[in-house]
């Protein structure tokens, strides 16, 4: 009883919320976003706590070239891993479970479940929630990214500095990550 409130104290748990996603019955895709990684897992309830079945990191990225560090397009790659995992577990439907974070309309953590979607995993989600194709596959950061090229390329350097030290030419993100995508895709495919 005592820690069940000192969780609502801390605001680390919304215990209403909890109780309608674990009444679904449902496993419950656990997305959490941060500046530098997108965590996603596939947690079931069980009596004596939660059971993590699967989890991914945006890092997991690294092992298919993905270059472009945590943004929207790495969220959607993130989720497409996520969402060919779980589907291994034998798990084909999940509720989302966004905890305390602000939902936001074309936020990271929607571009995530779009990726489990896209690998087949059956999420009940507004499709209007979801961000554009041009935000997901990076379109819009190569826009911005030639347009400060061409007229401040000083803030291009600092703004993109991790993508040049890593290799990767922001005017060129959408190119890496369609070839990411389908390293993903034809690694699943492969092993059945």
């Amino acid at each position: 009883m005592f820690k069940r409130l000192k969780r609502r104290r801390e605001k680390k748990t919304d215990y209403a919320q909890r109780l309608k996603l674990l009444k679904s019955g449902k496993p419950r895709l656990v997305v959490r976003v941060s500046l530098k990684n997108v965590l996603m897992q596939i947690v079931q309830y069980e009596p004596r706590g939660d059971k993590i079945l699967t989890s991914i990191l945006t890092k997991d990225l690294k092992k298919f070239g993905w270059l472009g560090g945590c943004n929207l397009p790495a969220a959607y790659l993130t989720g497409l891993l996520a969402g060919y995992k779980i589907l291994k577990k034998g798990i084909n439907e999940a509720i989302l479970d966004i905890g305390l974070q602000m939902s936001t309309k074309g936020n990271k953590i929607y571009a995530a479940v779009k990726g489990c979607k896209d690998a087949g995993l059956r999420i009940p989600i507004g499709e209007n929630i979801i961000p554009s194709e041009e935000r997901i596959n990076g379109k819009s950061i190569e826009n911005y990214a030639r347009l400060l090229k061409e007229n401040d390329p000083e803030r291009y350097e600092k703004q993109f500095s991790s993508y040049l030290k890593n290799g990767l030419k922001p005017e060129n993100i959408s190119k890496h990550f369609e070839e990411v995508k389908n390293k993903i895709i034809d690694n699943f495919k492969a092993k059945g």
